[in-house]
């Protein structure tokens, strides 16, 4: 059975993959006001991609932004006070989820009630593509992605296609469609497509 729970929605034009780190800079109350909550509470909030939309709420009429419906769990693991007055967090995501329904609470947050989705088959990676592991090599030692300390197993196909598809120059909405992907093999196959027409 899958699990079914209620939390707050975080739509962002980024797609966090399970495994990664993506800074945020939060300074709409309503974001805040979750932010403290969810440290207060140990729990995630949820991060979904923008299909339509603005992710700040600029007027008091501003209507809501639509949403796909596969997200990640994202965790807090670490925060600060920025120079220009915002608070800056580092989320890590976890795991994936579907959207079933959402509602708007009073403060116009977002909250969902989301079918946590099954982790994925843990996989060997393959002879086959090995190349996949020399590009992501390549690209952690950029100095802008080592400060983000993240954690790879070079042999397991669901940790490189999940930084591989962070990490690689393509569409949000392509980035959405290797996350729905729940075969790490699957999500290999088409990343490696990508590479190919990326060099074309």
């Amino acid at each position: 059975m899958a699990e079914i729970r209620e939390i707050p929605l975080f739509p962002l034009h980024p797609v966090l993959f399970p495994g990664g780190r993506l800074p945020l800079q939060i300074f709409e109350p309503r974001y805040l006001d979750m932010v403290v909550r969810c440290m207060r509470d140990g729990l995630p909030f949820g991060v979904v991609l923008i299909r339509r939309g603005a992710d700040a709420r600029l007027s008091r009429d501003a209507s809501q932004p639509e949403i796909f419906d596969v997200g990640t769990e994202a965790e807090i693991v670490d925060f600060n006070q920025l120079s220009n007055g915002r608070l800056g967090i580092v989320v890590r995501g976890a795991r994936k989820f579907r959207v079933r329904s959402i509602r708007e609470a009073p403060d116009h947050l977002l909250i969902g009630e989301v079918d946590i989705l099954p982790d994925e088959p843990l996989v060997p990676i393959g002879g086959e593509y090995e190349e996949l592991v020399d590009i992501l090599r390549e690209l952690i030692q950029h100095p802008l992605i080592q400060k983000l300390g993240l954690e790879i197993a070079f042999d397991d196909a669901r940790s490189v296609g999940y930084r591989l598809a962070e990490l690689l120059p393509i569409e949000p909405e392509i980035k959405q469609s290797l996350l729905k992907l729940q075969w790490p093999r699957e999500r290999l196959q088409e990343l490696s497509r990508l590479v190919d027409k990326l060099r074309g």
